[in-house]
């Protein structure tokens, strides 16, 4: 019984066991991302001032900028993500790899309104 309770138990360390997404996919989902933010960006540039009073006009600029916000959201953590793993901080401590995140977060948003 004992031998069972063990395999059973490295049956379930191997099946929970964390797998990396292949590459393609993390670039796919980042290429959607920014897909979206620059619709919904595209969306809120072709909105003109004058419907605004008209509240059933509403409906398309609201949905873009939460689409966007979301997106651009998304895509910044993404790519803060890959960078502290590519940094790989080991034991430095989680106040300095937060740190970092933050001011890579900053960073990139900064250079995505700056692309606009």
């Amino acid at each position: 019984m004992s031998e069972a309770a063990t395999s059973f138990e490295g049956l379930l360390r191997e099946a929970l066991a964390p797998v990396e997404p292949p590459a393609e996919l993390v670039q796919r989902l980042e290429d959607t991302l920014l897909s979206i933010t620059e619709m919904a960006a595209d969306e809120l540039e072709a909105w003109e001032l004058s419907a605004m009073r008209d509240p059933r006009n509403w409906v398309r600029p609201a949905a873009a900028v939460v689409a966007g916000g979301a997106a651009g959201t998304a895509l910044l953590l993404l790519r803060a993500r890959r960078k502290a793993r590519e940094r790989s901080p080991g034991l430095a401590g989680v106040r300095d790899a937060a740190e970092q995140a933050l001011r890579d977060v900053s960073r990139e948003t900064r250079r995505l309104i700056g692309e606009r």
